[in-house]
């Protein structure tokens, strides 16, 4: 890899429930996910802009997929204000783990664990 690249080109998140995990990121987030069946797997992509260079990722079902508390955590973009985003946890079905910490000069980042089981954090400059 490059010094000049991006270290994540692609993320997925594992879901047991497509239809669940796609209502809750769609709720959290207040986005749009487009559903495709791939490979025997199902996705459900969040938004992006082809040809911009910036990591994207999907949830993920299929049976390597298997969501967890424990593996890697993958940082979303919560900004501008990470609340906006933290606030709707609860009320779409997860559960906050880490509140809202200042992490200096990078921002703000918070856990949470969704619908499910996946822990997954977030990321803010405000």
């Amino acid at each position: 890899m490059k010094k000049d690249a991006n270290s994540l080109n692609w993320f997925e998140i594992p879901a047991k429930d497509m239809k669940r995990a796609k209502k809750f990121y769609e709720n959290i987030f207040g986005i749009k996910m487009d559903v495709m069946d791939f490979m025997n797997m199902t996705m459900a992509s969040f938004p992006s802009k082809p040809g911009t260079g910036k990591a994207n990722g999907a949830l993920v079902k299929s049976k390597f997929h298997k969501p967890s508390k424990t593996g890697a955590v993958v940082y979303l973009n919560a900004n501008p204000r990470l609340e906006k985003v933290l606030d709707k946890i609860p009320k779409a079905g997860g559960k906050i783990t880490v509140p809202k910490t200042q992490i200096g000069e990078w921002g703000y980042m918070a856990f949470f664990v969704d619908t499910e089981g996946n822990q997954v954090a977030l990321h803010s400059n405000k």
